[in-house]
């Protein structure tokens, strides 16, 4: 997820670009850049925080229009000639998105002349736009070349554009990524967000998906794709500073709950090969030969991240045939590991900078394992201490209790399983399009469990009050009930407790009475039988139950008090559909007793320390 920003008006557009790309630090941290325009496209570019551009941008920059980027790598690292803005001759783009198809386009634009300096797929709207504008030796206005170029990308993108030859105006695009426009007393503005301009207006226009326009000083003007005018409404931002930093949400949390569709989306976008049943990853530094001779996997992670290990056990097992084992990362290097140089270590954290997790890492790669890193910050520590890289693209997250970046990392556990399981020949091709398919349709599901989500908050109020909830499932559901009970206790200090739902009766039912409510996380699949007998164990115990079912399941209401329904999807990808209902119930849970969501106590976002 990156940051892109423009401004055309009275006043030095520098400094403006400067301070509204900090305002979007929190969308990409990796390197940031401008372009200005006075006569001719000056442009510069910094690795690293704002403050790396501010440092070396001149003194005597003179110029009332231009764009900015801060940037949160997707497509090669983070160095000076991967970051925005990106060039070709007189023209100048920034890009927010991921443009799925952009080998085939790069491919087309080289034979036709175009050299590329850097990795990533945006270069290839910018070289795009001047061959067009070019073509037939005729020249053409910015935004009919826009409008050409962007019926071509395949995947997501907000584009803002300039060109020497339009010295007043920039041309701007939308697809599922966010654009927002400002209206201001001394010029216009285009952002990513409207904290990046909240400091100078807060009249805005927001841009649809598959919306085109022209933004100058004193003028905004915005088409659909077939060239009509478009009437756009003026809306006035309420929110402070701070809150637009949230996008209006209360709490970062319920934010980043939000953004699942997107994030989830990023994750697998341009990775899910549905005709092939199989799935692309070109940055999986494993031969055929290394995935054949797997004899043992070991997954090694802690808290979230060791919830979402124990799924990616179950998924090598039953999809790549591979023996795998999930370590708790803060006891793996004080035991005594028995590896071996046929193994696989997968190490998963959020941040990159886990300090146990690293720890296990160094461990493992002694013996002389292989390892993959699955983390969301590109450049962090463990990425340069593993063999191969999964990012899961989720973008930022704020919130300290893990939401967001937990289902990017099931969605990345499900790409390798499949992975691992085709070159293996495990499951068969309409095996894995079958799981593709339901992957697909995950971020529409779940903008579903979102706009249904007041049935969550008044089913989370009603228990509010409890001291004690427990959560069960069964197989793949196990670890969702895992997860569950930790976000509950994280941001609502309610003692919670996961269990394998069959394991009950060996104990914990001791603890059940009328004043623990039990989460049964109940969806359809072969364990669905043994959960309704689990259900009628606790019922027995007068215990309220609150069962999260498909929404096709006409059965479950006779044994729960409370139904919390979730679309009916593939028994192995219902997890992350659970999941986003879950962290609802301890999101509205903690808002009912009034607990500081964001800053839980005694948290810490990224634990550094062993």
């Amino acid at each position: 997820m990156c940051g892109i920003v423009g401004y055309a008006g009275q006043n030095q557009a520098a400094p403006i670009l400067v301070d509204s790309l900090k305002k979007l630090e929190y969308r990409g941290y990796d390197s940031a850049g401008i372009t200005i325009l006075n006569g001719e496209l000056a442009t510069y570019k910094a690795v690293g925080k704002i403050a790396e551009l501010e440092a070396i941008l001149p003194d005597d920059l003179n110029a009332c229009i231009g764009i900015g980027h801060t940037r949160w790598a997707t497509h090669g690292k983070p160095e000076t000639r991967n970051a925005h803005p990106h060039m070709s001759l007189n023209i100048s783009v920034v890009h927010n998105g991921i443009i799925e198809n952009y080998m085939v386009l790069k491919e087309k634009l080289i034979t036709q002349g175009y050299e590329f300096e850097s990795d990533t797929d945006t270069e290839v709207i910018a070289h795009m736009l001047h061959h067009k504008m070019n073509a037939d030796n005729g020249k053409r206005d910015l935004l009919s070349v826009m409008k050409e170029t962007i019926k071509c990308l395949e995947g997501s993108y907000a584009i803002a554009a300039l060109c020497n030859d339009e010295p007043d105006r920039m041309v701007f695009a939308r697809k599922d990524s966010p654009l927002v426009l400002g209206i201001g007393e001394d010029g216009n503005y285009a952002a990513s967000d409207v904290t990046a301009f909240l400091k100078y207006t807060k009249d805005v226009i927001y841009i649809n998906d598959n919306e085109i326009g022209t933004l100058s000083s004193d003028e905004i003007n915005v088409f659909d794709l077939e060239g009509n005018s478009l009437t756009k409404d003026v809306e006035t931002v309420e929110w402070n500073l701070e809150a637009a930093e949230k996008a209006g949400y209360e709490h970062f949390m319920l934010k980043e709950i939000h953004e699942q569709p997107t994030s989830i989306q990023n994750t697998f976008a341009g990775k899910l090969l549905e005709l092939e049943g199989n799935v692309r990853l070109d940055e999986l530094y494993l031969s055929k030969e290394q995935i054949k001779n797997l004899r043992r996997a070991t997954i090694i992670a802690c808290g979230t991240s060791w919830n979402a290990g124990i799924l990616g056990k179950y998924l090598f097992e039953k999809l790549a045939g591979i023996h795998t084992d999930i370590e708790t990362a803060s006891e793996f290097r004080y035991g005594n590991p028995v590896l071996c140089g046929e193994e696989l270590t997968i190490a998963i954290t959020q941040s990159g900078e886990t300090a146990d997790t690293l720890a296990a890492v160094r461990s493992s790669k002694s013996y002389g394992c292989r390892s993959i890193a699955i983390t969301n910050v590109v450049g962090s520590t463990i990425t340069r201490e593993s063999d191969s890289v999964l990012y899961t693209r989720a973008g930022p997250e704020i919130g300290v209790a893990a939401t967001k970046t937990f289902t990017a990392q099931l969605i990345t556990l499900y790409m390798l399983a499949i992975y691992l399981g085709r070159s293996r020949k495990v499951i068969s091709p309409d095996d894995a399009k079958k799981l593709i398919i339901s992957l697909k349709k995950l971020p529409g599901q779940i903008q579903k469990i979102l706009n249904k989500k007041d049935a969550i908050k008044e089913c989370a109020e009603q228990f509010a009050d409890k001291r004690d909830y427990f959560f069960i499932g069964r197989y793949l559901n196990y670890p969702v009930a895992l997860e569950a009970a930790l976000k509950l206790k994280e941001i609502s200090y309610i003692h919670a407790e996961g269990y394998a739902a069959g394991e009950l009766k060996h104990g914990p039912l001791a603890l059940i009475t009328e004043d623990t409510p039990v989460v049964a996380i109940a969806t359809k699949g072969h364990t669905y039988d043994k959960v309704l007998s689990n259900i009628k164990e606790v019922k027995a115990r007068n215990a309220n139950v609150i069962a999260v079912a498909d929404e096709d399941d006409t059965e479950i209401e006779k044994y729960a008090d409370i139904v919390l329904r979730i679309p009916t999807s593939h028994e192995m990808i219902a997890p992350v559909l659970s999941s986003v209902a879950l962290q609802l119930l301890a999101y509205y849970t903690a808002l009912a007793r009034g607990c500081s969501i964001d800053k839980p106590r005694n948290l810490a976002k990224s634990v550094t320390v062993e």
